[in-house]
């Protein structure tokens, strides 16, 4: 008696142990939907601020984002059960690793113009929180901030929110001065010549760098730029009383009311 119940006992760990997994297997696809829900109502509130809130905007957005998740859930089901041989293991794995993807540069380029709805959204904390979980320790995000349309006050606010998400951040001008370009990074971002970065790129990278000028080899591009980097308390001391972007609180949207009512001056 006490063999078979030891046995039992043995079995019913057995069957509790794939139990607890599957909970976490459950989280986890949980998760991974509530993402993909944020990443709809994030690009379709940028396409809105692009082309308008219209009925037919809406309509196709939707359509392709739905299908995207059709055909890619099919297209990778026939993949799984052509290399993985059903194996879920394997399959849990895969997934894991293309959801947890880290990358080295992330390059941002909002639509103008910062005042629009749901610009904000790739200017606040909460996004560069989700920036950093998919970006390398020694990675860098690239955010683009056109200042030519923009008050100082956006301008302050986007900079705060950026200082605030990473530690290390630098801000250059476009050789135009139509924008900034800010650089952040959880690690230190190296101070580097024109003639290195130049020296670093590929041929494919220069034709395409170059095409439009206005410099005529990529040294010439990045003199435009590099030696002009801008210290960010000078950013900052535009509105040192306006707060960072969040979700919450867009200050870039809300330039009519800071107009009427005289905020953040």
């Amino acid at each position: 008696m006490p063999l078979l119940l030891k046995q039992r006992e043995a079995q019913a760990q057995e069957q509790q142990a794939p139990r607890s997994h599957l909970r976490w297997y459950f989280a986890f696809l949980v998760l991974s939907g509530f993402c993909a829900l944020v990443y709809e109502v994030v690009w379709l509130r940028l396409a809105m601020a692009s082309f308008g809130v219209t009925t037919a905007l809406v309509s196709i957005f939707l359509s392709m984002f739905m299908a995207g998740l059709g055909l890619g859930s099919w297209g990778a089901g026939v993949l799984t059960r052509r290399t993985l041989c059903g194996d879920g293991q394997r399959v849990l794995r895969l997934y894991s690793a293309v959801e947890l993807q880290m990358y080295p540069l992330i390059v941002i380029d909002p639509p103008p113009p910062p005042a629009a709805p749901g610009s904000s959204l790739l200017y606040s904390t909460e996004f560069y929180d989700v920036v950093k979980k998919h970006l390398r320790k020694d990675g860098i995000l690239q955010n683009w901030l056109p200042t030519n349309i923009t008050d100082s006050t956006t301008l302050a606010s986007v900079t705060k929110a950026l200082m605030q998400s990473f530690p290390y951040v630098r801000t250059f001008p476009s050789f135009d001065n139509a924008g900034i370009h800010f650089l952040a990074s959880m690690q230190p971002i190296p101070v580097t010549s024109s003639a290195v970065l130049a020296g670093r790129m590929p041929s494919a990278a220069v034709v395409d760098f170059v095409e439009w000028g206005p410099g005529a080899n990529p040294k010439q591009q990045f003199e435009m730029v590099v030696p002009r980097e801008v210290p960010l308390a000078k950013l900052v001391e535009s509105n040192p009383r306006v707060p960072a972007i969040r979700d919450d609180q867009p200050i870039n949207e809300y330039y009519l009311l800071r107009d009427w009512f005289h905020a953040y001056r």
